[in-house]
């Protein structure tokens, strides 16, 4: 399994909003705290824009902002938010697949793989993820 530097990149920008949810931050500000190069997360932050997950403001006093709660944002959320399909195969979704004779059950298996990511991700907020919020482990939804 592959996880883009997009995805990476999108969940690392959004818990550093989730963690003063109050104020704003310029893409400037998060670039340089999670060391993410400036271009790319400016594009990133355009997709997760789109996706309702952050919201902005222009001027002097602007920058960005969670879209919703960061207990009510999951990684599944952000993953599908910048690179849609969550596993592809040669970069076509699971869906239609299908293989004959002998390798007939496998795509059955990428599906459960697929699943099984889709169940992990959509199971950890980006709030579980904050320090403080679980301790001993991950805080999860009720997602399993």
């Amino acid at each position: 399994m592959h996880i883009s530097a997009k995805a990476d990149y999108a969940m690392r920008a959004l818990l550093e909003l989730a963690r003063e949810p109050a104020r704003p931050l310029t893409c400037e500000a998060i670039a340089s705290s999670q060391e993410i190069p400036f271009r790319f997360l400016k594009s990133v932050v355009g997709e997760l824009r789109r996706a309702g997950l952050v919201r902005s403001q222009r001027g002097c006093e602007g920058g960005y902002w969670l879209g919703r709660p960061a207990d009510e944002i999951t990684l599944l959320d952000v993953a599908r938010a910048v690179d849609g399909e969550l596993i592809t195969l040669r970069g076509a979704p699971l869906d239609g697949l299908d293989y004959p004779g002998p390798a007939a059950g496998l795509p059955g298996v990428w599906r459960e793989v697929e699943a099984g990511a889709a169940a992990v991700l959509g199971g950890v907020t980006l709030r579980s993820l904050l320090p403080g919020a679980a301790p001993g482990g991950l805080a999860r939804t009720g997602a399993a």
